[in-house]
């Protein structure tokens, strides 16, 4: 028999651990006949939001962006996806980047099909556009070592860019490959695995991570993986970036 009061999550004061165990499902105005689950959100003290969507073959998701730019990846299935004039089938890996100020539709979808979101207030700069709608597929996204460390490949999605306020990336460890240091720095991460398992440190304290599980990290929260297992340990995440680090 399961016991109901044992988790793997966790939320402390600058990090959390998300497993897919605890999920409790959220209703959006205007995303319907989907399952919504919130992972991230400035509830808890980030300055993003992470959502989990699980479209029924109905679904059908329509908004507009206004101060938050949104980034969306299809983590499986397939759907159909509608920015402005924009169109196009988005299947597994595939992303689009949505700029304030632009009205979507995400709809035909494949039934079970999950989509994975990113938001953020946007931060204009000075001299700098706004960014265009950005459609991509990660397939197609140079993935060179780490650090020198052919152990570990990052796929940065998003451009390089100054009017780009916030970064994506998909970071693969291959089995036994870990971060080369114990990172200290003021980028905020969320972040969800996709594929593997390994163990990750956060602060002081060390968790299990497996396919799935999703992780928030504050701003100076010390962190470092290792990947464990049989397979490449893989997980896209978020960090702010391009922007004076405080209003003072």
């Amino acid at each position: 028999m399961e016991i109901s009061a044992l988790t793997r999550s966790v939320v402390k004061r600058n990090h959390a651990v998300i497993s897919p165990d605890g999920y409790i499902n959220s209703r959006v105005p205007g995303w319907d006949n989907c399952t919504v689950n919130v992972i991230i959100n400035e509830q808890m003290g980030a300055n993003l939001c992470q959502t989990l969507i699980t479209m029924n073959w109905d679904g059908k998701l329509v908004g507009t962006t206004k101060a938050s730019q949104l980034f969306f990846y299809v983590i499986s299935g397939r759907c159909r996806a509608t920015v402005g004039t924009q169109s196009d089938m988005l299947t597994t890996g595939q992303f689009v980047y949505i700029p304030i100020g632009k009205s979507y539709t995400f709809d035909k979808p494949e039934a079970g099909t999950q989509l994975l979101t990113f938001h953020k207030v946007y931060e204009k700069l000075d001299g700098y556009d706004v960014p265009p709608v950005i459609f991509g597929d990660a397939a197609n996204v140079a993935g060179p070592m780490y650090m020198g460390d052919p152990a570990l490949r990052l796929q940065v999605l998003l451009p390089d860019d100054l009017s780009f306020d916030m970064a994506v990336n998909i970071f693969t460890y291959d089995p036994g490959g870990h971060l080369p240091l114990v990172e200290t720095h003021i980028m905020e991460h969320g972040l969800i695995y996709l594929q593997g398992q390994g163990v990750y440190r956060l602060d002081q304290d060390w968790y299990p991570i497996k396919k799935g599980d999703s992780i928030w990290m504050a701003p100076y929260c010390q962190q470092w993986f290792t990947a464990m297992g049989k397979e490449p340990a893989v997980y896209i995440y978020y960090k702010n970036v391009n922007r004076f680090p405080t209003t003072v």
